[in-house]
């Protein structure tokens, strides 16, 4: 199939059969996805009809015989083993070749390190910025650095047509370059989970200009707002709200909700104040206490929070209002549970 005729093909109304191309690269993908459809819609469409004009043509008919078996054809063999190798031959050509620039990154691609964990993303930046959305600049090349605290994760944009597994005890990379500004749709496609359909977020798009400014801000909010706000803030972006409550129910751990100075039951059957040391250890080291009714399944912060954004989150929990007298203290944490 001629190149142009693949490119008229991949003219096809984006929301039909793919979502809204927006990376540089997201077209040669589509020009293969078209090829195999239309060869395959093509294909079938031929021997479907064939298969009916034989039924029709060939049927038993009352009182007639049927005819012999054909002999061997050479030219029919032939043709029909050359004609289905040249098509995957074209095939291949087209495939390969868009991967090989899927899979090579630009030298002068801009470095961002992703953590998938469940159940959530932490993106971070040079300046040592972490956030929970995925901020890139436009028209410029972009390397994703993957890795994985826990389970085999998969990181999907499809407006970008890129798709990388996210394992544990390894890195993995992908690259794309976006050329449209906006939000895109960013999903875990591995099913890593209870909460796998929440670990969604965006991609943000923004001119090179607002995308350097939103950098330079970003990577000094915690200083700009009091310390109860910025813990609160690092518990959205950080991954806590994926297992800490502030509600007083209980998921993977227990909830944050008027549990400062108070007794925590450990699994061992001892005992421990709530208090900074408490919570310190429980970020850098989740293992050494264990509360009661949970599982130790919460990964280490040792070298991926500052002392300063330990001291947020502390004066975070000390905010929150005590719970309500009849709600109790929830216990429990199923089978996932952690500190």
């Amino acid at each position: 199939m001629p190149p142009s005729v693949i490119a008229v093909l991949a003219q096809l109304p984006d929301t039909f059969w793919m979502p809204p191309s927006a990376s540089s690269y997201s077209g040669d993908v589509d020009r293969v996805f078209y090829l195999i459809l239309w060869i395959c819609a093509l294909m079938f469409a031929l021997v479907a009809a064939l298969m009916t004009i034989f039924v029709v043509r060939y049927r038993r008919r009352e009182g007639k015989a049927p005819p012999p078996a054909p002999s061997f054809g050479t030219a029919l063999e032939i043709t029909w083993t050359v004609i289905p190798t040249l098509v995957v031959i074209v095939i291949f050509y087209f495939g390969f070749r868009t991967f090989l620039d899927m899979a090579t990154p630009p030298p002068n691609a801009y470095d961002i390190q992703v953590t998938a964990f469940k159940w959530g993303w932490a993106f971070g930046y040079p300046n040592g910025h972490v956030d929970n959305r995925l901020h890139v600049p436009l028209d410029r090349p972009v390397r994703l650095v993957l890795r994985s605290e826990d389970v085999i994760h998969s990181l999907y944009v499809p407006a970008f047509r890129v798709k990388k597994d996210v394992v544990p005890g390894r890195y993995n990379t992908i690259w794309f370059q976006a050329t449209k500004a906006g939000e895109f749709d960013l999903f875990c496609t591995e099913y890593c989970g209870t909460k796998h359909s929440d670990m969604a977020t965006v991609v943000v798009v923004q001119e090179p200009r607002e995308f350097e400014r939103w950098l330079d801000d970003a990577g000094n909010w915690a200083e700009k707002l009091p310390p109860a706000e910025a813990g609160r803030k690092l518990w959205e972006i950080r991954g806590c709200k994926q297992c800490h409550t502030l509600d007083g129910s209980s998921r993977i751990g227990p909830s944050f909700l008027a549990i400062w100075g108070k007794e925590r039951p450990l699994s061992d059957g001892s005992t421990v104040l709530v208090d900074e040391n408490y919570v310190r250890e429980s970020i850098l080291d989740p293992s050494t206490r264990i509360a009661a009714g949970y599982e130790n399944v919460m990964p280490t912060y040792r070298g991926r929070l500052k002392d300063s954004e330990i001291t947020a989150l502390i004066e975070f929990i000390k905010s929150l209002a005590p719970a309500p007298a009849e709600a109790g203290t929830p216990t429990g944490g199923g089978e996932d549970g952690q500190r």
